[in-house]
């Protein structure tokens, strides 16, 4: 193996609590970095016009519905990545490295041409307000031709996070937050270029950080980066890409149909919807850090054989999460209204965004509980079981259950996030006792 390649974390012997402290942490900064980038859009848009920052809720959603193919290239190759380090082999590192920003090509050039076709009906189908529909398709049109930068960053950030260096994409995520506080003034007010403006600020950027990473990546493993096309390779990698990008798919379908179901109640109640979601990935944002450090140790130790540790790693993390969880959820619960009042004055977007926050709350360590277990089937190569429940958690059973509720006893809003939060409890339930028994599977 190279000195480049020696130079990783070997995640398969020392402190498994260490492991997770020291790339988690480097990882939740990023994250949390790249959610105030997110907030700092969000915020922009309302200094143009409440409706500016409904359009731009609007398409934010769109936006990921579409790019959810490439939600599984960070994880895919993570895991491809891993394994490969874990048992030692070099040389098929080059090969899954290079195929795997392949597949992150193809799939931009998809995500362009189903953008270009149902985008704008999307957006017509989410919202009521023409103006909003307008400030929409300003912002999302500018995003999805440029995507293929969002498909890069995903694979060099996979196979870093592999390599044991979160640190990398972490800085890009630092950088990009400060470098879009600049520009988001200077292209949406000094050039007059409004919401298209945002979405200019996040292309420039996104590329930015690309070829960063890239190079970053090249060094690491002491080779260039190229395209590479191994019909037997790519389609390994699709083994583990398709599953997770699926999974992310049909939770940006579930958020959607959960937005047209808040949608019934206003515009302002999906602006308020979308702010809360955003304040709750911020808090989510330490277990997100645990999810890649769990995804990273697990992988290795998958690769090498080490199944024991892994079962130990993942008893590890849940109760890391447990002890996340006890500090996050008060603050939803009591910090909500202050954090509304700063995206917008509008009485009907703050009460929506708190009334979720609140009620979300209660099943804050179910999520973090669900990310653990994900993260460590995805790892030891059994991507299929979360796309199997996160269909029944996110489409099936929200889209029975509310429309009973909403649409036929049309309860109020506070009954469809409860059971959202509901849903996912049981899901986590049923999850981890699934998750435990494979693992022990594994070690026997």
């Amino acid at each position: 193996m190279s000195k480049q390649l020696t130079q990783s974390k070997d995640l398969t012997t020392g402190s498994i609590y260490r492991h997770l402290i020291n790339l988690a942490i480097p990882a939740s900064m990023g994250m949390f970095f790249n959610t105030l980038y997110n907030l700092t859009d969000n915020w922009f848009a309302g200094k143009i016009s409440d409706d500016a920052l409904v359009g731009l809720s609007i398409s934010s959603i769109v936006f990921y519905l579409f790019i959810g193919l490439l939600a599984g290239l960070q994880n895919g190759t993570s895991v491809m990545v891993s394994s490969e380090l874990g048992a030692n082999k070099g040389r098929a590192l080059k090969a899954v490295t290079r195929n795997s920003m392949s597949v992150g090509v193809i799939f931009s050039v998809i995500v362009v041409l189903l953008g270009l076709l149902l985008a704008q009906e999307t957006i017509d189908w989410l919202s009521t307000r023409d103006i909003s529909r307008v400030y929409a398709w300003d912002y999302i049109q500018i995003l999805l031709i440029g995507n293929i930068g969002f498909a890069v960053s995903a694979v060099a950030a996979g196979a870093l996070m592999a390599l044991g260096d979160t640190r990398s994409n972490r800085n890009v995520l630092v950088v990009g937050f400060f470098a879009n506080l600049v520009l988001n003034p200077l292209l949406t007010f000094g050039l007059n270029m409004g919401v298209a403006g945002l979405a200019w600020a996040t292309l420039i950027i996104k590329f930015t950080s690309a070829a960063y990473l890239l190079v970053i990546l090249s060094q690491r493993l002491g080779f260039q980066l190229r395209l590479q096309f191994e019909t037997p390779l790519i389609v390994k990698i699709l083994k583990q890409v398709l599953p997770a990008s699926l999974n992310f798919f049909i939770m940006i379908v579930g958020s959607l149909m959960v937005t047209a179901f808040v949608s019934r109640f206003g515009d302002y109640a999906v602006a308020g919807y979308s702010v809360g979601l955003r304040l709750e990935q911020v808090l989510l944002l330490p277990a997100l850090g645990l999810n890649a450090a769990v995804l990273a140790i697990s992988g290795q130790n998958f690769g090498a054989k080490n199944y024991r540790r892994i079962s130990e790693t993942y008893r590890k993390a849940q109760l890391l999460g447990l002890s996340i969880s006890v500090i996050c959820t008060p603050a939803m619960i009591f910090l909500s209204p202050l954090l509304l009042s700063f995206f917008s004055t509008q009485d009907e977007i703050i009460n929506t965004g708190v009334q979720y926050l609140r009620i979300d709350a209660f099943a804050f360590f179910c999520y973090v509980s669900l990310f653990i277990s994900v993260a460590t089937l995805q790892a030891t190569k059994q991507p299929n079981f979360p796309v199997i429940m996160g269909f029944f958690r996110q489409l099936l059973l929200p889209l029975l259950i509310n429309y009973y509720l909403i649409i036929v006893l049309d309860y109020s809003i506070i009954w469809l996030f409860g059971s959202v939060a509901s849903i996912v409890c049981f899901s986590m339930i049923f999850t981890l006792f699934y998750t435990r028994q494979q693992l022990k599977k594994l070690a026997t």
